[in-house]
C-alpha cells in the first residue's frame, strides 16, 4: 500500500441534528462537530476550502449552506466550485482552485454524478496527486461524497432487500482509497445487507458502514472514528462460505465467518493490518 501524505474524511451524512431524509431539510451543521474537525485537519480557519456540490440535486442551496456553516466556524477562505459537467471540471478556474486548496469537500446527493462529471478529468488527477504527495491536504465528503472516495464504489441498491443478491450496485469510484468500500446513512437506512453483499463481491476489501453524524479521519493506514454515532467494519478476508458468485439475482445469500467490528468516537482501525484499537471501557466519551 503506497504511503499517502494527505487525509481523507468520509462522513456518513447528516452532520447536523436533522432527522429528515429529504436533502432540503438536512443542511445545518454542528459548529463544534465534524466540520470543526475538517477545518482543524485542513490547517485552521485560514485554510483554502473548496466545496463541490456536484452530487446534489440542489447545488446552489447546498453550496450556500456550506459557506454559512464554515463561516460560523470562522473560516475566511471558502469557495463553492459548482461543477455540472465534465467541461466544468476541465476549466482553468476549477484547476486553479483545486491546485491551491487545503481542503476539498464533496457534498451528499448521488455519488454517480461525481464519478460521471469529475472522474478521469484534470481536477480528478490533481486531487489524486495532491492526496498522494501533499501533507495536510484534506479530501472530505459526506454521504455520496464519502462513497465516491473508494475504488469499488457502492452506486446504489435496495436496503429493504437485505442479504438478497442484487441488493447492491457497484461501479468504479474516484479511486482515492482502494482497500475499502464505503456505505453511508448506514444505521438509519438499514444498509447492512447491501454492504455485506459488496464485501461478498470483493472479499479482499474492507466494508465500512458510517452512521449519520459519524466519520473517519484516515491518515495513511490509520482511521480514527469521529462524531456521535457508530462505524461498522465488515472484514471478509476469512469468509468460510460465500455463495455470491453462483447465485441468481433475487436469491437469498449466505455468508459465514464475516468478521464484524462496531466502533465509536475515538476508536481506531488500521486499514492495512486490519486491526482495531478501542478506547478503554473506563475512558470517558468525548465528542470532537
Amino acid at each position: 500500500m503506497k504511503f499517502k501524505k494527505g487525509t481523507l474524511i468520509p462522513v456518513g451524512g447528516n452532520e447536523d441534528k436533522g432527522i429528515e431524509q429529504n436533502e432540503r431539510h438536512t443542511l445545518d451543521f454542528i459548529s463544534e462537530g465534524i466540520l470543526h474537525r475538517v477545518v482543524q485537519e485542513s490547517g485552521g480557519i485560514e485554510a483554502n476550502i473548496v466545496v463541490i456540490p456536484t452530487a446534489s440535486s440542489i447545488p446552489v442551496e447546498v453550496g450556500e449552506n456550506y459557506l454559512s456553516a464554515f463561516g460560523t466556524l470562522g473560516c475566511k477562505n471558502v469557495v463553492v466550485l459548482d461543477i455540472r459537467s465534465r467541461e466544468d471540471a476541465e476549466a482553468a478556474q476549477a484547476i486553479e482552485l483545486i491546485s491551491s486548496a487545503n481542503c476539498v469537500m464533496f457534498s451528499g446527493g448521488d455519488q454517480s454524478k461525481i464519478t460521471e462529471k469529475i472522474g478521469d478529468t484534470k481536477i480528478h488527477a490533481i486531487l489524486k496527486d495532491r492526496y498522494q504527495n501533499v501533507e495536510n491536504f484534506v479530501i472530505a465528503g459526506t454521504s455520496a461524497g464519502a462513497m465516491a472516495m473508494a475504488t469499488e464504489m457502492i452506486s446504489g441498491g435496495s436496503a429493504k432487500e437485505s442479504f438478497i443478491k442484487g441488493a447492491v450496485r457497484m461501479r468504479e469510484g474516484l479511486g482515492l482509497i482502494a482497500q475499502v468500500t464505503i456505505d453511508t446513512h448506514f444505521i438509519k437506512r438499514g444498509r447492512f445487507g447491501r454492504l455485506a453483499e459488496a464485501v461478498a463481491k470483493f472479499p479482499h476489501i474492507i466494508g465500512i458502514g458510517l452512521a449519520e453524524d459519524t466519520g473517519l479521519v484516515i491518515k495513511n493506514n490509520s482511521a480514527e472514528v469521529i462524531g456521535s454515532g457508530m462505524v461498522i467494519i465488515f472484514d471478509g478476508r476469512k469468509l468460510k462460505h460465500n455463495n455470491e458468485k453462483i447465485l441468481s439475482p433475487g436469491t437469498p445469500m449466505s455468508l459465514t465467518n464475516l468478521k464484524t467490528h462496531i466502533l465509536a468516537n475515538g476508536d481506531r482501525f488500521n486499514i492495512k493490518k486490519k486491526k482495531v484499537k478501542v478506547l478503554p471501557v473506563e475512558e470517558p466519551f468525548t465528542y470532537k
